[in-house]
């Protein structure tokens, strides 16, 4: 009987943890998501003072495929960034005429993230709470 008590408190103690170390989590893949964003905005100022351009993919700013030429990649960026995920999150760069836009997405929404990002070349950082991707007109971070 008593063995009976200690389990249900056990249960009670994890069905009041589990959802804050969950949210918790999520909270650490956003901050994670908005520090590689950065990082790449920091990346992409290097490429474009090297090669007097902006990278049009985040592959061109990470490290060479193997068997790849060494030219072909600025290697500015660890692999799994430039392969497109990171800490529970999608990242998709695409080059425009004056720069590029980047756009982050949890892998899982709700899982592994509630918010999305897009930035471009002016390195501000916007977000959408939501499954929607963020847009140029999605408000700021922290505003």
């Amino acid at each position: 009987m008593e063995l009976m008590i200690v389990v249900a408190i056990i249960f009670v103690i994890l069905a009041i943890a589990l959802p804050k170390v969950s949210g918790a989590k999520m909270q650490a893949n956003e901050l994670a998501a908005i520090r590689m964003i950065g990082t790449v905005h920091t990346t992409q100022t290097q490429y474009q003072s090297q090669f007097g351009k902006y990278a049009v993919t985040l592959q061109e700013l990470g490290p060479p495929a193997s068997g790849q030429a060494s030219a072909a990649a600025a290697d500015l960026l660890p692999g799994d960034l430039a392969k497109g995920k990171k800490s529970g999150y999608t990242f998709q760069m695409q080059g425009t005429p004056g720069g590029y836009t980047l756009t982050v997405v949890p892998e899982t929404y709700n899982s592994t993230g509630r918010r999305s990002f897009f930035s471009d070349q002016s390195m501000v950082i916007r977000e959408n709470w939501g499954p929607e991707p963020a847009t140029a007109s999605s408000k700021e971070v922290g505003n």
